[in-house]
């Protein structure tokens, strides 16, 4: 499935990369090639992305930022201020993307004030795009319903070989929404795997990068995490990779549903009913 949306479909996840160190593996991820950096305010590492973002010399427009709302700041007293907030640490006026870290557990906060503060913020011009994150599609349903279609630019969930989401993949595509997959190498576990190894052989690359190239085949967008030069590089060549149909089967064949980020506070998942 070709992607051709607005987020860099290849970025970084930025969580672990704290202090002066965070900053250096940033800065070098985007001497590679990256263009996207996805951060949080639950992750420590707003300040670090912007000074990223000041020390690459990149114009602004060249860099692609996320954050996320802590579900700790959804409260309606709480949510722009703590949008304000991230703008001021990050030292940007706007974000590319934001979005809701976790829905509020079982409605403590009403969806509609959360949600409504995330349109809001948009409409303030914090964020040029608006989405969500650990959304099943019940909450996606209530979104639509009350944001309208097309509100919201994506969903980013855990997604790797080993826990595809197939009901959760194929809503997402009927609404014309891709899916942004964190964890996409389920913290490693993909290199230690003999399908994907056997593919990687025959490309010449690691199979971090056939992990990734087959993940934005199915038109997601990826955000891998690290701090290493090498891994960096490994992960980024997935962008010169393209699976024949009989590889990406074979990858598909790797889903048994195996998450491996379920807080208490989570949702019900589509792909445990």
């Amino acid at each position: 499935m070709t992607y051709s949306g607005p987020i860099p479909q290849l970025g970084l996840g930025t969580f672990g990369r704290t202090g002066d160190a965070g900053v250096e593996a940033m800065l070098k991820a985007i001497e590679i090639g990256y263009r996207h950096l996805d951060t949080a305010q639950s992750y420590d590492t707003e300040k670090q992305v912007g000074e990223t973002v000041r020390r690459s010399g990149l114009r602004r427009d060249e860099l692609f930022v996320t954050t996320k709302v802590a579900d700790t700041m959804l409260d309606k007293e709480d949510f722009l201020p703590s949008v304000e907030r991230s703008l001021a640490t990050i030292g940007v006026d706007q974000v590319d993307l934001l979005l809701i870290h976790w829905p509020s557990q079982n409605d403590q906060v009403p969806f509609e004030d959360y949600m409504l503060g995330l349109a809001e913020a948009k409409n303030r011009g914090f964020a040029r795009l608006i989405g969500v994150s650990n959304f099943p599609i019940a909450d996606l349903e209530r979104t639509r319903k009350l944001l309208g279609e097309g509100a919201i630019a994506t969903n980013q969930m855990e997604i790797h070989p080993f826990l595809q989401t197939p009901k959760l993949r194929d809503y997402s595509r009927a609404m014309g929404m891709p899916l942004t997959a964190y964890q996409p190498l389920a913290k490693g576990e993909v290199n230690a795997d003999p399908s994907i190894n056997a593919i990687a052989t025959k490309h010449g690359v690691g199979p971090s990068a056939i992990a990734l190239a087959f993940l934005m085949g199915e038109g997601h967008i990826v955000i891998p995490a690290s701090g290493s030069e090498a891994n960096l590089r490994a992960n980024y060549a997935a962008l010169s990779v393209a699976l024949s149909p009989a590889e990406m089967d074979q990858m598909r064949a790797l889903n048994r549903g195996y998450r491996r980020i379920d807080p208490a506070k989570s949702p019900r998942w589509d792909d445990q009913e």
